[in-house]
């Protein structure tokens, strides 16, 4: 049996104590590669953002709401699995000051200046043992399976899952799944609970039976 972590949703930054930078992620790619890895007999712990989805009542279930919460609550998940899912859309910037209060309208534009918050998979999967794995998610706008590429040499992972903005808070999903070499494993196009099916596929015969 494999013990997995799968990271799933946005997470938020807080400009103020009512306001704060996100993503419209919806959970539902999290929470179907939950239901497949339960389902192929695998302990799953999800490390979730603020959604609504359901997740399967047999994972572990860790609900963070910012970017290091969601770093620290992983790593401490996958200090002890097998293996690591990073399918969560983690918000890429913070404020560099989050005011106390609530900013009022003064008549006066506001200029934010944000920093870069902690990259969740790559800060683990550089850490990672011999016998650990770790897949990395890559949304862009352009170029996609070029940057997803780079992504993946960068951040250490053994697959990275490409796709598309149109996979934000939709029940469908376009994905490729690639390797280290570069090559395309596979194209899955169709509902999140065929793609989480492929990519587990995948997991199954390249990460796991190998191991």
């Amino acid at each position: 049996m494999t013990n997995i972590v799968i990271t799933s949703g946005p997470t938020r930054q807080y400009l103020d104590p009512v306001r704060y930078l996100t993503n419209a992620s919806s959970g539902r790619m999290g929470a179907a590669l939950a239901f497949e890895a339960l389902a192929l007999g695998h302990d799953v712990t999800i490390i979730s953002g603020p959604v609504i989805v359901e997740y399967p009542k047999h994972a572990k279930l860790v609900s963070v709401v910012t970017t290091q919460e969601m770093l620290e609550a992983t790593a401490a998940a996958f200090e002890n699995a097998d293996g690591l899912i990073g399918a969560a859309a983690p918000c890429d910037y913070m404020p560099y000051h989050v005011s106390p209060q609530k900013m009022s309208k003064t008549g006066v534009d506001v200029m934010l200046k944000l920093v870069e918050t902690p990259d969740v998979i790559a800060s683990l999967a550089v850490k990672k043992r011999p016998n650990q794995w770790v897949v990395g998610f890559a949304l862009e706008t352009e170029d996609r399976r070029f940057r997803a590429i780079v992504k993946m040499q960068r951040k250490s992972c053994d697959l990275m899952v490409s796709n598309g903005p149109s996979a934000i808070d939709s029940l469908d999903n376009d994905i490729e799944i690639i390797e280290p070499s570069g090559e395309i494993l596979e194209r899955i196009i169709g509902s999140k609970e065929i793609v989480a099916k492929g990519i587990l596929k995948q997991i199954q015969e390249r990460l796991i039976r190998s191991r």
